[in-house]
């Protein structure tokens, strides 16, 4: 069975994650430097990391296995992730893929160039209920290849 690794730290969908793991049966691992609700389901692990530069990610590519699924809006962890064979989703169900990821890795680059020069402000639109629902069915769908042994679409 697959496994569940969720990069914790400002992750607006974890509620959802969940609702999807419960169903299927999934064990999940919430990953973070700070602030985990502990719980007391036994499908549900929370591991905390030290405070440090990639230390989540770290942990997560550490232990994530082919076929594993991967919640993270991190595009070099979900580059990492994607090498060791796991589904990667972003919180909005947009998933990351071999084919998307140098894309998507080189406009990490060009935002982060921008904002540095002042070009932009890097303000990002607020998640909305829209945004929630999309990842639902998205990762409901990612978790049902990945129970299936199929890798992303």
């Amino acid at each position: 069975m697959p496994e569940i690794y969720v990069d914790a730290d400002a992750c607006p969908v974890k509620d959802e994650v969940l609702r999807v793991a419960a169903r299927h049966g999934l064990v999940t691992t919430f990953v973070a430097n700070f602030g985990l609700r502990p719980s007391r389901d036994p499908m549900i692990r929370n591991v905390m990391v030290p405070q440090g530069a990639d230390a989540a990610d770290d942990w997560i590519v550490e232990h994530v296995a082919p076929g594993d699924l991967v919640v993270t809006s991190d595009i070099p962890l979900a580059g990492r992730a994607l090498k060791q064979g796991a589904t990667v989703m972003g919180p909005s169900g947009k998933p990351f893929t071999e084919h998307s990821i140098g894309m998507a890795l080189a406009m990490r680059e060009l935002n982060q160039h921008l904002r540095e020069t002042g070009e932009s402000k890097g303000y990002n639109a607020g998640f909305t209920a829209r945004d929630r629902q999309a990842f639902l069915q998205a990762f409901d769908e990612a978790v049902q290849r990945a129970r299936r042994g199929q890798g992303p679409r």
